[in-house]
């Protein structure tokens, strides 16, 4: 099972971003393997469309799963036609949601907000 999730930097020791699709980076960690790799997000500074930019990029990586404290919209809509799940993360640290995913204790998103629109 393939992991995402959006970060400030490309360090196991960064926080999750606040912002899913303005993350500098995301981090992609492979469940059965135990290993992680970090793709820079290049719809961070999008005018406009940064979520869906940064869904199809998890898409791409072919991930199962979001871990993320928020999502708009358009990109939920990217993610579920793909077949991504998303949870909400419950703090900002990275290995204690990887694990609280694993022993099933995160909850599904479902609180999708409209988007930041730019304009």
């Amino acid at each position: 099972m393939k992991i995402a999730i959006p970060v400030n930097a490309k360090s196991m020791e960064s926080a999750i971003c606040q912002s899913f699709g303005r993350a500098p980076y995301y981090l992609f960690y492979d469940g059965e393997e135990g290993t992680s790799e970090f793709k820079e997000n290049s719809a961070c500074a999008s005018q406009g469309g940064a979520g869906i930019k940064a869904a199809q990029l998890i898409v791409d990586e072919k991930a199962d799963v979001l871990l993320t404290p928020r999502c708009g919209e358009n990109a939920a809509q990217v993610l579920r036609g793909a077949g991504v799940k998303m949870y909400k993360t419950m703090n900002d640290s990275i290995r204690e949601n990887i694990q609280a995913f694993k022993e099933g204790k995160l909850s599904e998103l479902r609180d999708i907000h409209p988007g930041h629109h730019r304009g």
